[in-house]
């Protein structure tokens, strides 16, 4: 009988503790507010990170642009090549000269769709219900030994991810995701790190991102500066016209 009460008494503990936990909008609110609070988030009008890329013992200089409404562009040189990832607001295009392909090219499915999600200044959350995505708290989970709380989060265009956010900073350390690429599903693992503050605002200045298939197969970007409302012009999200080939003697 005692047995019996002090398992009915600890059920109840639980399910109270659990009930005067946070919901998953009041999480995303906080997470807002640890990053430096709404008003300044929507203040950021252009972002410009620059940085070192490391990759399968090769390290490259990145850089990293983001301006208002979804535009993003990323640089990174290795071995004398220049590759470029970019949407302007509707068109995305690379360039990707490790594939013989010098001239610039336009995106599309769904390496389309993941980089025109990755062009959202805000991040997925601010405003996920206008955005048309769907988010749901599935708990809590230790992360490397740092409690934290899950958040799935579904896009409107079928991105399926988990976020992962310190139980007491409520700054993110953490995304798993399965997308699609080339007709294959990927799933990776993103963590975010280091952060610093820049201009009011909390940023990770180290990132690293490898897929569960080959999780030793790391890939590492240490930002080394970090621009808030940086002036970048517009055509630097546009694709540029592709080089007019030489005429060939006859």
């Amino acid at each position: 009988m005692r047995k019996t009460l002090v398992l009915a008494a600890a059920l109840l503990f639980a399910m109270s503790s659990f009930a005067a936990d946070l919901t998953v909008d009041e999480i995303l609110a906080k997470n807002a507010e640890a990053r430096g609070g709404m008003e300044k988030l929507r203040a950021v009008k252009s972002l410009r990170f620059s940085g070192k890329m490391a990759m399968m013992g090769m390290e490259a200089p990145i850089t990293y642009s983001q301006a208002r409404p979804d535009k993003m562009r990323m640089d990174f040189t290795l071995q004398g090549m220049t590759v470029i990832q970019a949407y302007d607001g509707s068109t995305g295009w690379m360039v990707m000269p490790f594939m013989g392909k010098k001239d610039p090219e336009a995106m599309t499915g769904d390496m389309l769709k993941d980089v025109k999600e990755q062009a959202d200044i805000d991040g997925p959350f601010v405003d996920y219900a206008k955005k048309g995505h769907k988010v749901e708290l599935l708990g809590k989970a230790d992360v490397e030994g740092t409690p934290t709380y899950k958040v799935r989060l579904l896009t409107k265009d079928g991105t399926d991810a988990t976020a992962y956010f310190d139980t007491e900073t409520f700054l993110q350390v953490k995304t798993e995701a399965k997308r699609k690429m080339q007709g294959q599903e990927i799933e990776s693992q993103t963590t975010f790190g280091n952060y610093q503050e820049v201009e009011g605002l909390l940023l990770p200045f180290s990132i690293e991102m490898s897929s569960k298939a080959a999780p030793t197969q790391k890939q590492s970007i240490t930002i080394e500066k970090a621009e808030i409302n940086p002036a970048i012009d517009d055509v630097t999200f546009k694709m540029p016209a592709a080089a007019p080939k030489a005429e060939t003697k006859q």
